[in-house]
């Protein structure tokens, strides 16, 4: 703890310092829940999101199946040609909002590929395009525990250190002051009475 100086401009300092933190430490305390709330929840929709491609893969898998010639079909003939994002704003965090992708169609033969491989190519897509939605929804949360981290050390320095220790401070310069004033009131009596006994003593010299 930094040394205080035991004055009444250090005590009103201390004063204005107890009510910003008083004042911030609300603001604080509830951007910690919300950031909280929202990191849940996020959490939640890339589950989801998770999930629905995890079915669209197992959907593609089955119906693939049904074809004989089920490797005519190739990964590599869909590719990401581009990933478009937006941003936006979470309690003051800008972050990442995935809109949708481009994407791009390997060259392959129309005679010699099946007719099915469009529609494979088109569950490709919906299938990437869901797991780029997944990571930048895993981008947001990256970004909002970053941001939570942060704003849970300040609610914890506010909480735990400064108000505390401002607190603090406040009773012991107040003491201190106190004592001060009761010792000055002490040392104006004893010197009145002082005062009163000289003048008393002259008075009787000069009787």
């Amino acid at each position: 703890m930094a040394t205080v100086k035991l004055t009444k401009n250090e005590l009103k300092a201390q004063k204005d310092a107890l009510k910003m933190y008083q004042r911030y430490l609300p603001t604080l305390t509830l951007k910690k829940q919300q950031l909280q709330t929202e990191i849940r929840g996020i959490e939640a929709k890339a589950k989801t999101v998770r999930a629905q491609k995890k079915a669209l893969e197992a959907e593609f898998t089955s119906w693939i199946a049904v074809f004989g010639d089920k490797d005519a079909f190739k990964p590599e003939m869909v590719q990401v040609k581009n990933i478009k994002k937006g941003t936006g704003n979470i309690a003051g965090v800008t972050i990442p909002v995935y809109e949708g992708a481009d994407f791009i169609r390997g060259d392959y033969d129309l005679y010699q590929t099946p007719l099915w491989v469009d529609l494979a190519a088109d569950f490709m897509e919906q299938a990437l395009s869901l797991d780029l939605e997944a990571s930048v929804l895993d981008e947001q949360v990256r970004l909002l525990n970053l941001e939570l981290r942060t704003t849970t050390q300040r609610v914890n320095l506010f909480e735990k250190v400064k108000i505390p220790e401002t607190k603090q401070n406040i009773k012991k310069i107040s003491v201190y002051l106190g004592d001060q004033q009761v010792a000055a009131v002490v040392r104006g009596k004893i010197s009145k009475k002082n005062l009163e006994a000289v003048a008393s003593s002259e008075a009787e010299e000069r009787g």
